[in-house]
């Protein structure tokens, strides 16, 4: 046999455990959590469950929402549990683009930035990053009744909400309106915008759930 035959089949052989290999995997459905839909997001091969766990999977607020104004949020999730074929998710952090906050930010503006970790109704940690920009410069002294008034709400709703439901504010943009309505009493404000995210820690403390009172029977 020459050694040109022999190199052949050594590369037939390697490439056949290579298909070999992956026809081994399975392919598992990831479902983002309840909050963002419980959706299938992607799909993921392993050769076994354990190697699934802890992976993470990245999306848009566009995909999840069908919004084509949130395009520019990008959504991370880790893979916190298989079953079966299904890859259950839990969120771990978002962030806004690159392109689109240098769009955000003109000049002769006023760019405020405000970094603080906060903590959950049932003890999960974040660290959030949010940005107000002003129509026009504004003095040193409205600068920090700006970042204070950011301070105040996101400590104050972070726990007063359980981890999901404070995530969904973050990410969907009401605690950036509230922020926005109360600093704008200050100095006209453009815009505010939570524009990242990352979870530090999950809840630590299970919350009872809240039982609706039962409507009155009809007479």
């Amino acid at each position: 046999m020459s050694k040109r035959t022999a190199g052949r089949k050594r590369k037939g052989q390697e490439s056949r455990r290579v298909v070999d290999k992956f026809s081994l995997k399975t392919w598992y459905k990831i479902i983002a959590p309840e909050n963002f839909g419980g959706e299938q997001i992607a799909e993921t091969p392993a050769a076994d469950p354990d190697m699934v766990v802890g992976r993470t999977v990245q999306t848009t607020m566009m995909d999840l929402t069908n919004d084509y104004k949130k395009m520019h949020v990008k959504i991370t999730f880790k893979i916190k549990k298989v079953k079966g074929d299904i890859a259950y998710t839990h969120f771990r952090g978002h962030e806004y683009t690159r392109d689109y906050l240098r769009s955000m930010i003109r000049r002769r503006r006023t760019r405020i930035d405000g970094i603080f970790n906060i903590t959950s109704k049932d003890g999960a940690r974040l660290r959030v990053s949010i940005i107000a920009l002003t129509p026009f410069r504004c003095k040193s002294s409205h600068e920090k009744g700006i970042r204070k008034v950011m301070q105040n709400i996101v400590l104050k709703r972070a726990e007063k909400l359980p981890f999901d439901k404070l995530v969904r504010d973050i990410v969907s943009g009401k605690m950036a309106t509230e922020i926005y309505k109360k600093a704008k009493k200050i100095h006209p404000i453009q815009n505010v915008d939570v524009w990242k995210s990352r979870v530090l820690n999950l809840p630590t403390i299970k919350l009872e759930e809240e039982v609706k009172p039962a409507e009155p029977a009809k007479a």
